[in-house]
């Protein structure tokens, strides 16, 4: 039986180990952190992810979920539409809902679809040999007791998977001269609030180069997202107090939803500006945001690593395939996704303007002008070989 290390027990690595095992492999996930705490915020399940889900068997735990229903577009900051359409006809179109969930929830689902015993926790990647395919864990000590909780190992594997996120420590080994993340300007809060009753439309507001963004959760409570400009690691003594001093004059019902946030995550975007000249060296693979970080205004960085991770496992055998089927893909789509977020970060009134009229006019034009340009990412399937 062929084996396989994953590095990473995120939404990418998890995926990939239940791929992998789908197929008939032993799978053994490494996490560093010591339990998979319920961290994150919102994400969007989009229809390729969902098929890629339904491929692992765990489709139909998310469908129980509400997908995206009723009005949704882009609002000016008092509250006017920019564009709009209707949810319903992008499920029509692309045949699957986009359904948000809670990172964690997403995770939880993933996890428990594991063969028991796979996903070992506090356990650290010190050093991987791609033509070897072997893996050093580091010894992890209790910091209270100074207690080993586990010894130093070697492990060998046919395929070793890094899903260890943007700051890849195995990315910076197998290519030591690529410039690595970079800082996109911009600052990120994340909230989840209980829903407040009333309508709440899953919504983008754009204003003087800002952006906040509202999403249901299945579970009904409110997942909001907010951008500004901002300098690299910059925080706030009150996070909350912040992101109210940039948008409290903003539409309702944005100044209610902060003021209902008792926790605020911060966080600076930062992405792979630069593509990797390949996705794979010896036996190790790249996936996720190690792979092709990118910025969040299409909602697709989960969504790739989860293509990332069905595509793998087709291809575990022949790396160079892997490499050929996901560089070009993810490449297109961080630029389309860096593309919006250079749009969103407009802040000259005069640049606004055009391009809220631009917005407005191709909405009025063409109602699914805007849809149609996402074919190509929304439509695409899974390997079936």
């Amino acid at each position: 039986m062929s084996r396989a290390v994953v590095i990473g027990a995120g939404i990418g690595g998890l995926a990939t180990g239940l791929a992998l095992q789908r197929r008939g492999w032993d799978v053994t996930i490494l996490e560093r952190a010591p339990q998979l705490d319920p961290v994150g915020a919102g994400l969007a399940v989009a229809p390729n992810a969902l098929r890629v889900l339904d491929a692992l068997g765990v489709g139909s735990h998310l469908r129980e979920l509400s997908g995206l229903q009723g009005a949704a577009g882009i609002q000016r900051p008092d509250g006017a539409w920019i564009t709009r359409t209707d949810a319903t006809r992008a499920t029509e179109r692309f045949g699957e809902p986009v359904i948000i969930v809670h990172r964690a929830t997403l995770v939880g689902v993933l996890a428990d679809a594991l063969t028991p015993g796979t996903l070992l926790l506090g356990r650290t990647a010190e050093d991987v040999e791609p033509t070897s395919g072997r893996v050093v864990t580091a010894e992890a000590v209790d910091p209270t007791t100074g207690r080993v909780l586990t010894a130093a190992e070697t492990l060998t594997a046919d395929l070793v998977v890094a899903a260890d996120g943007l700051h890849s420590r195995i990315r910076a080994k197998l290519f030591p001269d690529h410039p690595g993340p970079v800082h996109t300007g911009v600052t990120s809060w994340r909230i989840v609030v209980p829903h407040p009753g009333g309508t709440i439309l899953p919504t983008e507001t754009w204003g003087a180069g800002k952006v906040f963004g509202v999403a249901l959760l299945g579970d009904g409570r409110v997942y909001c997202y907010a951008t500004a400009p901002a300098t690299p690691d910059g925080r706030a003594v009150d996070e909350r107090a912040e992101m109210l001093r940039h948008f409290a004059g903003w539409h309702e019902p944005i100044p209610s939803l902060i003021a209902a946030a008792t926790t605020v995550t911060r966080t600076d975007i930062r992405c792979l500006d630069e593509p990797l000249p390949r996705f794979h060296s010896g036996k190790v693979a790249l996936l996720g945001d190690a792979a092709h970080a990118m910025t969040p205004n299409l909602g697709q960085g989960a969504c790739q690593a989860l293509e990332d991770a069905i595509v793998l496992a087709t291809h575990a055998d022949t790396l160079s395939r892997y490499t050929a089927e996901r560089l070009p893909r993810t490449t297109d789509v961080a630029r389309a996704s860096r593309r919006i977020g250079r749009m969103a970060a407009l802040d000259n009134p005069a640049a606004e303007w055009l391009r809220n009229t631009a917005m407005s006019l191709t909405g009025k034009l063409g109602p699914d002008l805007v849809l149609r340009q996402m074919d190509p990412i929304l439509t695409w399937r899974p390997p079936t070989a």
